[in-house]
């Protein structure tokens, strides 16, 4: 053991740990991975999912696993019944409130694990055309017969990508992404308290009008699908997405010399959608807007556009 290593238990199981690591850090060495929500390695904590919590002995509350550091001595417990409980109830909240049909299969397996029951609290309340202009505390309280949902149109005002917020959990991954963690244009925030809590720009102006500078590394962050490629939501809708068929190249994007690594979708000899590796030296999944959105001259260039894919995405373009 060195001079800034020291010893904590986590579920029984003594563990040498280095100053400074978090106690999710320390669980994942054993295999013991907790839920996270809002918790991306490129990405300063936030806290706000609490998904992630675990019991330490000593402690009044439950603390969140993804941000609290390791301290000597800690004995820590991640599958307490206090633990089960408060995991189950924060998604039994999301999943009654917030679309989660996208969610990823581990988000899924652990909702199952818990037994969550979304539907104990009532039906869904019908969509909200304009949440955008609710102030908290100027509007009728929700009717106990249903469960308030945070449903509404999807925002399509670019061909680049969409915004889904009925499927928003306020992760708060976007903000961080476009703040100083990564891209520091400080474009979006959280706008409004409590229930009436939401992504906005500033002023609730439009993205065109915003200062976005549409690099997508909110759409790469997003866990829940409220931030989507407009090609995959246009698929989406006309029932052609399918992942299972599509194959993903790594390449060297071409624009400059940077050497971002971008990860191509490809489903039907197009494009779809363009990611970065998170583990990347130069990226970290982070990109810009021509290595995230600008692969249309390979469709171009290739001579690619005849499959039902590429109707679809005229259509669809077309109607905007």
């Amino acid at each position: 053991m060195t001079a800034k290593s020291f010893t904590i238990t986590v579920d029984g199981q003594a563990l040498e740990v280095e100053a400074g690591t978090t106690l999710l850090e320390a669980c994942r060495t054993i295999g013991s991975d907790q839920p996270t929500l809002c918790y991306l390695e490129t990405l300063t904590p936030v806290n706000v999912c609490r998904v992630c919590v675990v019991e330490v002995e000593g402690s009044r509350t439950l603390v969140p696993s993804c941000s609290r550091a390791a301290e000597e001595g800690m004995v820590v417990h991640t599958d307490s019944d206090r633990v089960r409980h408060s995991r189950k109830v924060v998604f039994e909240f999301l999943a009654s409130s917030v679309d989660l049909s996208l969610v990823s299969d581990d988000t899924r397996s652990w909702m199952s694990r818990y037994g969550c029951q979304p539907d104990r609290f009532g039906p869904p309340s019908p969509p909200v055309t304009d949440r955008d202009k609710r102030h908290a505390g100027h509007h009728h309280p929700p009717s106990p017969a249903v469960a308030e949902t945070v449903r509404q149109p999807v925002k399509v005002d670019n061909h680049l990508y969409v915004r889904d917020y009925s499927k928003c959990i306020l992760c708060y991954k976007c903000v961080s992404a476009c703040g100083d963690d990564a891209q520091n244009t400080f474009a979006i925030s959280v706008a409004g308290r409590g229930f009436d809590a939401r992504i906005s720009t500033e002023f609730d102006t439009g993205l065109t009008d915003s200062a976005c500078v549409f690099c997508g590394n909110c759409v790469g962050v997003c866990p829940t699908g409220a931030l989507m490629f407009r090609s995959e939501h246009e698929l989406r809708q006309a029932e052609m997405w399918e992942e299972s068929r599509q194959t993903v190249t790594r390449t060297v994007c071409s624009y400059c010399g940077v050497g971002c690594n971008l990860d191509l979708h490809v489903q039907d000899n197009r494009i779809v959608k363009v990611t970065s590796p998170a583990d990347h030296s130069v990226t970290h999944g982070s990109l810009c807007i021509k290595g995230r959105f600008g692969y249309e001259y390979v469709q171009e260039l290739g001579d690619l556009a005849s499959t039902p894919i590429d109707e679809v995405l005229r259509r669809a373009r077309a109607k905007a």
